[in-house]
């Protein structure tokens, strides 16, 4: 989630009065942006080892993702991305080479083997027999990817109306919701999407 705005209000909001709406100012001061990397783990229904910084580039991602592996170092992991570049980086296929103990020539980016191009760094990234994989969602369908639903939580009931003094402060109060989230209403989400009827 890129973007995230710290947004102060100029003028402080005027509390709700019997009758009448909360009156929130609608001129703000700009404190910066921040990008926040997340993960969703689908069996827990939590938000796992979020990374909050000023860039979203292929180091962050794959710095974020060996934080995340970190965590159970031995276990299988599949996440489940879209199709973005930093998501079939050279630096992943390294990161995954490493982990999983695949001793290969990788190739050179741009020009031979595995590091070659998006293709071919996607192809290995995605094996199903590494131990850590990637499933690439198609293009479009954001709504496939659980950590988005998340997201759009994360903006109704902190981002949208939340106010925060500089881009530290916005870190912190995404930080203390994902930790008030996780331990009051965590739990899987409730697919209830049924496919689309053929039409007639």
């Amino acid at each position: 989630m890129t973007g995230i705005q710290a947004l102060e209000r100029a003028y402080p909001t005027q509390s709700m009065i019997p009758g009448e709406v909360k009156r929130i100012e609608f001129e703000y001061i700009r404190h910066g942006t921040l990008s926040l990397i997340a993960n969703w783990d689908i069996h827990k229904g939590q938000v796992i080892e979020p990374s909050i910084g000023p860039t979203r580039t292929e180091i962050d991602f794959a710095n974020h993702i060996t934080k995340t592996i970190d965590t159970d170092p031995k276990a299988g992991w599949i996440f489940m991305v879209d199709q973005l570049n930093t998501h079939m980086s050279e630096s992943l296929v390294k990161l995954v080479a490493s982990r999983c103990q695949i001793d290969i020539d990788l190739g050179v980016k741009g020009k031979k083997g595995i590091l070659k191009s998006m293709k071919t760094r996607s192809a290995f990234l995605s094996d199903p027999t590494h131990r850590i994989r990637f499933v690439y969602l198609p293009k479009h369908t954001s709504w496939l990817n659980q950590i988005e639903c998340w997201f759009s939580i994360l903006t109704r009931r902190l981002l949208k109306r939340g106010e925060f003094t500089s881009i530290y402060d916005l870190s912190e109060q995404i930080f203390k919701f994902i930790d008030y989230f996780n331990r009051t209403s965590a739990k899987p989400f409730l697919w209830k999407f049924q496919g689309f009827k053929e039409l007639d």
